[in-house]
Formats: C-alpha cells, sequence, structure tokens
C-alpha cells in the first residue's frame, strides 16, 4: 500500500506511479483538505460514476468528498474494466492510502458492497478502517443468485437493469451511440457485481447507517448483522435513487452529516 509521495506501485493498466500519482488516478475532490477535518469516499451504483456524488459537498462543511474512480468509466473511460470484485478490491487498498487522516465510506447499490468488502480488506490487513460506514440501497451479504446478467442479450439486460432499479432514460433507448456506451458500463458493472464471492468473518467493530427508498425491499436495511459497532436505518421517500429528487437528497445529507459527527 502506498505510504508516501516517493513511493512507487503498479496501476490497473500496468502504469507504475508515485504513490500521489497513484491516488489521483482512483480519486478526485473540489474541496482542499485544509478546510476539512474528515474524508468521505464515494463509491458509485453500476454503471454510474462516483462525481455525481461530488455536488454535495456544499451541503457537508468539514468533509471532503472523495469520488473513487473505476477503470472502465469516465474519466477512465479507455482503461479496462475490472470483472472480478476481489481483484478491483485488492487493488483499490494496494494503490490508494485511505488512511492518511479519519475516513468514512458512502456506498450506493454496487458502491455500498465495493464500500463494504473495502473495509473488510483493510482490516484484514491491518490498516486503519473507516470511522464509519454508510450503505445505501444494497442488500446485505450472503447475496445468493443464480442470475447472470451480464450474459444476457442486450435488450434483456437493459430490461433487467430496469426491472430491478426503474427506467433509464428514454434517449438511452432512442440513441444507438448512447445505447451502446450505457451497455458497455452496465454489463461490465453487473458482471463485477455477479463475481462476489462473500467470506464469512467476524463482524465489523464501525457503526454502519443504512439508507434506502421507500420502493425498495426493506431487506435491504439488514446490515446490522455485519456490526458489533452502532447501527441506524433510514427510510428515505422514492425508488433506486431517491436521492436524485431535491428534497429526498437534502434529507440523506442531513443523515449522513448526523452520522458523521456522532462518530467525532
Amino acid at each position: 500500500m502506498s505510504g508516501t509521495g516517493t513511493e512507487t506501485g503498479v496501476g490497473p493498466t500496468g502504469q507504475a506511479g508515485t504513490a500521489e500519482e497513484l491516488r489521483s488516478r482512483w480519486l478526485s475532490s473540489r474541496r482542499p483538505k485544509t478546510e476539512t477535518t474528515l474524508d468521505l469516499y464515494c463509491f458509485a451504483h453500476a454503471g454510474g460514476s462516483a462525481g455525481e456524488f461530488m455536488r454535495w459537498s456544499g451541503a457537508l462543511p468539514g468533509i471532503r468528498l472523495w469520488a473513487v474512480k473505476l477503470p472502465g468509466r469516465a474519466p477512465r473511460q479507455d482503461e479496462p474494466p475490472y470483472a472480478r470484485m476481489n481483484e478491483l478490491i485488492t487493488d483499490l487498498v494496494e494503490q490508494v492510502d485511505f488512511g492518511q487522516r479519519d475516513f468514512a465510506f458512502f456506498g450506493h447499490s454496487l458502491g455500498a458492497m465495493i464500500a463494504f468488502e473495502t473495509a473488510r480488506t483493510l482490516r484484514r490487513a491491518g490498516l486503519r478502517q473507516p470511522r464509519a460506514l454508510l450503505l445505501s440501497s444494497m442488500q446485505p451479504p450472503p447475496i445468493v443468485t443464480r442470475q447472470r446478467a451480464h450474459l444476457l442479450p442486450d435488450d434483456e439486460l437493459l430490461a433487467e437493469i430496469e426491472r430491478r432499479w426503474g427506467a433509464l432514460p428514454l434517449v438511452v433507448h432512442q440513441e444507438p451511440e448512447l445505447r451502446a456506451f450505457a451497455l458497455r458500463y452496465l454489463r461490465a458493472d453487473a458482471e463485477l457485481a455477479e463475481s462476489h464471492e462473500y467470506l464469512v468473518e467476524e463482524p465489523l467493530d464501525i457503526p454502519i447507517t443504512a439508507f434506502v427508498g421507500d420502493q425498495e425491499d426493506r431487506g435491504q436495511l439488514g446490515w446490522d448483522v455485519h456490526t458489533r459497532g452502532s447501527y441506524a436505518a433510514h427510510v428515505l421517500r422514492g425508488g433506486h435513487f431517491y436521492f436524485r429528487d431535491p428534497e429526498q437528497q437534502a434529507a440523506l445529507l442531513r443523515l449522513i452529516s448526523g452520522a458523521l459527527s456522532t462518530q467525532n
């Protein structure tokens, strides 16, 4: 794992770089570190970019948001995406020094599982762990599924995505180039999610806060079995992307701020 700006490592495309270069490749932020006391790393949903969460910075004073940039997505869309969850988590922990100061993880949907497994891998490696896990719209493991959505034909894959998480923008269906672009991300992330192999371990000592839209399965709030720390669960109005509604986004950010302030 990178620890100084002069230490070198190898990125997912085989490119070597200093620890700071590797961190920059994986992460982006808009707020200066000097204005904040806590880092919040945000992991995006399938087919999405963590940059969607960067606009939340203004509503979270004292917190520096970091978008976790995965290969195969903008701005790393020219790199091959990961197909195996364990390989992604291993490289993420080896190449990004999360523990420079207090930090927490927020993940939505697929991002929630990546955040959870990254925290467990940090513990396994004896490294500093996040102060808190904020997990949104994801069923806690173990998840039993025989479906392999990433192998479906294009039309069936899009239909399955919409069945699970709601309608895609109409333009995705109408514009062939945009459709092909979206399918690339969605298929890669479906394969990544379906490669997840949960290993039974002791619960984390990290506080967990779970969020879910009120039109989703309430079983996604059952993350309490994975922590010996404090646990809170919140239902917000809306479907899978409840936070895209301005009112619900504001409610979510108040809950995030409160969850992180209680950990001071």
